[in-house]
C-alpha cells in the first residue's frame, strides 16, 4: 500500500502471476479542517487514517483472495468482505489494543506494586516506567509470536519491499527492482518506528500527568484503576501527536545525532516486522509506488509514503 497527499494505491499479486493495482484519489480529515494539518494534530489524524486506509487494504487484497477461491470452487456465491465486516474489524481491532496495551499492563503493574517494598502509586514515577516497560514487553511478545506465522512473514517481507521501494523513490533513481534491491528494508517513518515511539512517550506523558490527579482515596480499587485507563485513553491523542513529530524530524533530518538515537528502537524492532523480499514481491511495492507517484504528477503533490 502507498499512501500520498491526495492518493492511495494498492497492489497485490494475483494467482496468475498478474499484478492487480487499486487506485482512487483520497481527501484527508485534514483539508476540510486546516487546523488539523497543524503540527501535534496532524499525527493524530494520520494515524487514524492510515488504520482506516490500512483496513481497506487488507480488505481489498482478501476480496481478490477470496474471488480467485470462488472461480476456482464449486460453490457459488459473492465472498466479498462487506463495509459493514470492515467496520467491525477496525472496532475490534482497536478494543483489542487497548486491552492489550493499556488495560493488561496497568493492572499488571498494580500486582508487581504489591509484591515490590517500594512506592508504587499511581502518582509516581516508577508506576509508569514499570508499566511502560510491560507494554513494550507485551508487543515485543506479540510481534514475534506472529512472525512465527508463515503468513505474516511474508507479509513483513512485503513491508521490507515497500521500505525498499520508497528508499528508491527518496534517492531520486528510476523505480525498478534493480535499483531498490541494493536499500535497507529499515525506514526510519515506518509505522512500526511510530508505536514503539508511542509506548515510551507514553511513560513520559503519563508520569507528568498523573501527579496532578485526583487520587480516589475512597473509591473501590477497581473501580479507581478503570477511571484512570479511561483517563490514559483520550491521552494517546497527545502522546501519538508528539511521536508523529518525532518521526517527522527523524525521517527527515537523518544526520542529526539525537534524532538518529531516538530511532534506534523503532529500528531494532523492524528487524521483526520486515524481512528482506523476493524480486517479485518489490515488483509489487514497485507497481503500487508508481502509480501513486503517477497520480500525484497529475495533482502537482509531493512525496508518496508507504506503510
Amino acid at each position: 500500500m502507498m499512501r500520498s497527499q491526495n492518493t492511495m494505491t494498492v497492489a497485490v499479486r494475483k494467482p496468475d502471476g498478474s499484478i492487480k493495482v487499486k487506485e482512487e484519489f483520497v481527501s484527508s480529515l485534514a483539508e476540510r479542517f486546516p487546523i488539523l494539518k497543524k503540527p501535534f494534530f496532524r499525527g493524530v489524524v494520520i494515524l487514524i487514517e492510515s488504520m482506516v486506509y490500512g483496513i481497506g487494504a487488507l480488505t481489498f487484497s482478501a476480496n481478490e483472495a477470496v474471488e480467485e477461491e470462488e472461480k476456482t470452487s464449486d460453490k457459488g456465491g459473492g465472498g466479498e468482505i462487506s463495509p459493514w465486516m470492515t467496520a467491525v474489524t477496525i472496532i475490534v481491532s482497536f478494543a483489542f489494543a487497548i486491552l492489550l496495551f493499556v488495560v493488561v499492563p496497568h493492572f499488571a503493574t498494580l500486582y508487581i506494586g504489591e509484591i515490590l517494598p517500594v512506592n508504587m502509586g499511581i502518582e509516581t514515577f516508577t508506576f509508569h516506567l514499570i508499566d511502560g516497560i510491560l507494554k513494550v514487553s507485551v508487543f515485543l511478545i506479540y510481534i514475534i509470536s506472529i512472525s512465527l506465522i508463515p503468513d505474516i512473514k511474508r507479509v513483513f517481507m512485503y513491508h521490507g519491499a515497500e521500505h525498499k521501494s520508497i528508499f528508491t523513490y527518496e534517492a531520486g533513481e528510476e523505480l525498478s527492482v534493480d535499483n531498490a534491491r541494493k536499500y535497507s528494508t529499515f525506514h526510519p517513518r515506518c509505522g512500526t518506528s511510530f508505536i514503539i515511539l508511542v509506548l515510551l512517550i507514553s511513560i513520559v506523558i503519563f508520569a507528568v500527568t498523573f501527579p496532578f490527579l485526583p487520587l480516589f482515596p475512597d473509591m473501590n480499587k477497581i473501580l479507581k484503576n478503570f477511571i484512570y485507563i479511561l483517563i490514559k485513553i483520550p491521552l494517546l491523542v497527545p502522546i501519538a501527536g508528539i511521536s508523529y513529530e518525532v518521526i517527522r524530524l527523524a525521517g527527515e533530518k537523518r544526520d542529526n545525532v539525537f534524532l538518529k538515537a531516538i530511532s534506534i528502537p523503532g529500528l531494532w524492532i523492524q528487524k521483526i516486522t520486515t524481512r528482506e523480499p523476493t524480486d517479485d514481491q518489490v515488483e509489487v511495492a514497485l507497481a503500487a509506488l508508481t502509480k501513486a507517484v503517477d497520480m500525484e504528477l497529475s495533482t502537482g503533490a509531493k512525496t508518496p509514503r508507504g506503510d
